[in-house]
């Protein structure tokens, strides 16, 4: 079976910082995309962040950012661990949200996805709650 859970969520001041974490098991996703996504309350579900596959090295894909992160947020990955990392830094009100980690069921896939449907596995989410 293939399962996927964060970690790392909690209550954060704006301006301050929080590591999330997606430990993956069933198998490995190291040469397949993965991201990160959230949901606030009454909004849907909306990209924040993917790392694409790399043919020479597994941590040195490329990434792509939400443009209401970029700058703030690093996303990364370790191949060999099997987890997905998302460094969240300058928090604002905003970010408030269940934030969710998601796997493309594509190996050796160097492609671009922004889009949920694009996506074959979630976690079950943890929630950032980010006070003024």
């Amino acid at each position: 079976q293939v399962l996927l859970v964060e970690s790392g969520g909690g209550l954060a001041q704006a301006g301050g910082s929080l590591k999330l974490s997606c430990a993956a098991s069933g198998r490995t996703f190291a040469s397949s995309p993965m991201g990160w996504f959230r949901q606030a309350p009454g909004k849907e579900r909306e990209f924040v962040a993917t790392i694409m596959w790399h043919s020479i090295s597994w941590n040195s894909g490329n990434t792509y950012y939400a443009d209401s992160v970029k700058g703030r947020f690093t996303i990364s990955r370790d191949g060999a661990k099997n987890v997905l990392s998302l460094q969240m830094n300058g928090l604002k009100p905003e970010d408030t949200a269940v934030y969710y980690c998601a796997a493309r069921w594509s190996e050796n896939d160097s492609g671009l996805y922004v889009n949920v449907n694009d996506y074959d596995y979630w976690g079950q989410g943890t929630q950032v709650t980010v006070s003024s």
